[in-house]
């Protein structure tokens, strides 16, 4: 039996009417969302799942160099990322302190799961905010206005104004050496229909590519190999609204662990350039700045004899560890060589 689009389904729910909605619920989601509410409008945020509100599939950390920046800049605005993370950070540190004030920034290492609940207990008790799940496949457009969305349940919303912020979840695509297909950020559910509406909307297209590492289970990391990194000695924090009574105890932070790359890792991703979908032309997207692969900084920078990698902790509660700056997109054998090839991570899992 041929399946029907939720165009094609006469009876449909209709859902409450609304001044704005909201689709996506990352950082850009969340943020929006509570904008539109605290300036009194009634607001409905949709998220493919309630368990991925705020949540941090890449790495779980907020600030860092340009991006601390943003960040004091949505906390000027009244938006609520830097009260966030001042809740719920393991490690709080101001990089480059030994270059010049222009490029030192504040970093914090995120809890992701305690990011997550806190954010989304946020939206949950803000007046005139509503959260739900849902996919959205397409947007209700009359005489060239967005008038609100339809879900792939049929269910139809009414609003004003349609915020969309779907960030990679549309479209969205995973991508391992030969190996390919269709999810969301963390093995979620893809939003596949709302980038063909754009697009038969007028809209054009692009496609943003965001690499990741394979994460370690901590236990198995050889720590004494590896230089510690702890937090600043004195507390510090994003929102000017954080008072000294919300401080994390700074003895309470858990350390990140520096570690190399070295000549046998670059050679070992040399020998399989011809399987790194970032040169066999299979990934066409654009990157952001500041998360290059490791593939292409061996090949760009083909003179260095190594490169730092930071191991960090994903949460309190949790043996995932992030390996900051090892980015790939390399099959799954080749990244466990990789991984093997480095100190520290010799007998890693």
């Amino acid at each position: 039996m041929e399946s029907l689009r939720v165009s094609d389904v006469k009876k449909s729910y209709h859902g409450e009417d609304y001044d704005v909605i909201v689709v996506g619920a990352g950082h850009a989601g969340c943020e929006a969302a509570l904008a539109a509410a605290r300036m009194g409008n009634k607001t409905l945020l949709m998220t493919i799942n309630l368990d991925m509100v705020a949540f941090m599939p890449c790495n779980p950390s907020i600030g860092g160099p340009a991006k601390g920046i943003v960040v004091r800049e949505v906390d000027a605005l009244g938006g609520e990322m830097g009260r966030n993370i001042d809740k719920t950070y393991v490690q709080m540190r101001m990089l480059n302190t030994g270059k010049g004030p222009a490029v030192q920034a504040l970093r914090a290492q995120a809890d992701k799961h305690a990011y997550h609940a806190e954010m989304k207990d946020t939206i949950e008790n803000e007046p005139n905010l509503t959260l739900r799940q849902g996919i959205v496949d397409d947007l209700i457009v009359e005489d060239g206005e967005c008038k609100g969305v339809i879900t792939n349940t049929g269910a139809k919303y009414s609003a004003k104004a349609v915020v969309i912020a779907a960030g990679t979840a549309a479209r969205g695509k995973i991508i391992i050496g030969e190996l390919m297909y269709a999810s969301g950020p963390n093995n979620s559910q893809p939003a596949e229909k709302l980038t063909a509406n754009l697009a038969n909307l007028g809209f054009d297209m692009e496609r943003f590519k965001t690499g990741t590492p394979p994460r370690m289970d901590g236990t198995t990391i050889d720590y004494a190999k590896t230089e510690e990194q702890p937090g600043d000695e004195q507390p510090n924090h994003f929102s000017y609204e954080t008072s000294d009574s919300d401080y994390i105890d700074v003895k309470n932070q858990l350390s990140c662990w520096l570690t190399y790359t070295n000549e046998k890792t670059h050679e070992i991703i040399r020998e399989n350039l011809d399987r790194a979908p970032m040169f066999t032309g299979v990934i066409e997207g654009v990157g952001p700045r500041y998360c290059p692969s490791i593939e292409d900084k061996i090949v760009r920078f083909a003179d260095k004899s190594r490169h730092q990698l930071f191991l960090e902790p994903e949460g309190r509660k949790t043996e995932e560890w992030y390996v900051q700056g090892l980015s790939t997109s390399m099959p799954e054998e080749v990244q466990q060589d990789i991984v093997h090839s480095i100190a520290g991570l010799e007998n890693a899992q």
